[in-house]
């Protein structure tokens, strides 16, 4: 910063020393006696001014070191500018500085973020590609040796895989638009039982080609959700209760009520979940050990139904015994109103 200004910037300290000099003048003038000296005046001023001039010079000079610094700075395109920035040499600057570390670091809290979320989608698109290679795959084979294979056969087989690559582009389609989840939803009194319906029939074949038992309530049950969502979350559930479930086991769907909550119960006899595993799969990626390694899988199920419930104002709990059974639980609290939720 040059001379001319940092006097621009003590302009009010120079107009401040002026105006007392004029007031001291004035002063002098009405004093009581009647009588001044213009000597006196003149020595009077000159002293004032010395001592201005004096303040200006030496605060110049004090600050002249940290001004080059700062115009150093300003022309750096170093990522880590604000380290630095000189000592402040005022409170002033202090909280300036302050305020400028604090906006750095949220900055660089928004771009490890954005870098998170890139690579988090980054991963999934590369695991959701090897996911539906695999139905494709198959049905290339299909049609390469349908010879000696009826055609109700190839078509019933050729569906299954096509099943497979909708639930997979359902599922990506669904992770693209969470983040503008509040935008794309409808909250309202459902029919359980319908949703829960809809879903069983959408994977009815499964249930069949590997003659798994489904048992659902009778009674009529409804929450406040949304439809379309809450189909959502029950076909994540679903598809993994059909995944790690063996032949001739059973899905068992169950709703239990009270004063406080509402819960909807999906167990099945499948190959459970490890102790240390339980805790994490809801989270993002996460595939889990053991048995549920052996099933190639994004991780993403039920990282985005437990996500959904959220936003639902619902939520997700799980418990699990290896080799006996997998509970999922989706939590309706009844404290909530409708318009709380939405």
């Amino acid at each position: 910063m040059s001379f001319l200004r940092y006097l621009e910037d003590k302009r009010y300290v120079i107009l401040l020393a002026v105006a007392q000099m004029l007031f001291a003048t004035l002063m002098m003038f009405v004093s009581a006696s009647g009588k001044y000296d213009a000597g006196d005046i003149f020595y009077t001023l000159l002293g004032c001014l010395i001592l201005t001039a004096t303040y200006l010079i030496v605060g110049y000079a004090r600050r002249y070191a940290h001004y080059q610094a700062l115009d150093e700075l300003t022309g750096n395109d170093d990522d880590d500018i604000v380290a630095a920035v000189p000592k402040p040499i005022s409170h002033e600057q202090q909280l300036y500085t302050a305020l400028a570390r604090k906006l750095h670091q949220a900055k660089l809290d928004t771009i490890r973020k954005y870098h998170g979320e890139r690579k988090d989608y980054h991963d999934f698109i590369m695991s959701w590609i090897h996911e539906v290679k695999l139905p494709i795959t198959a049905a290339h084979l299909l049609m390469r040796n349908s010879a000696g294979k009826s055609a109700e056969e190839l078509v019933n087989k050729l569906e299954d895989e096509v099943n497979k690559i909708d639930h997979y582009v359902e599922q990506a389609l669904y992770y693209s638009r969470i983040d503008s989840f509040s935008r794309d939803y409808l909250i309202a009194e459902v029919s359980l039982n319908q949703i829960m319906r809809a879903c069983v029939r959408k994977y009815a074949k499964l249930f069949v080609a590997k003659r798994l038992r489904f048992t659902m309530w009778e009674e009529e049950h409804t929450v406040h959700s949304d439809a379309k969502w809450l189909g959502f979350i029950l076909d994540q559930i679903i598809t993994n209760a059909l995944k790690y479930t063996n032949q001739g086991g059973a899905v068992t769907c169950s709703i239990e009520d009270n004063p406080s909550e509402k819960r909807l119960l999906i167990r099945d006899t499948g190959i459970g979940i490890l102790p240390e595993d339980l805790g994490r799969i809801f989270d993002k990626g996460f595939t889990g050990s053991t048995g549920r390694n052996d099933a190639k899988s994004t991780g993403l199920g039920l990282y985005l139904a437990s996500q959904m419930a959220i936003k639902l104002g619902h939520r997700l709990s799980a418990r699990s015994e290896p080799g006996q059974y997998t509970e999922l639980a989706i939590i309706f609290p009844k404290s909530r109103s409708i318009h709380e939720m939405m």
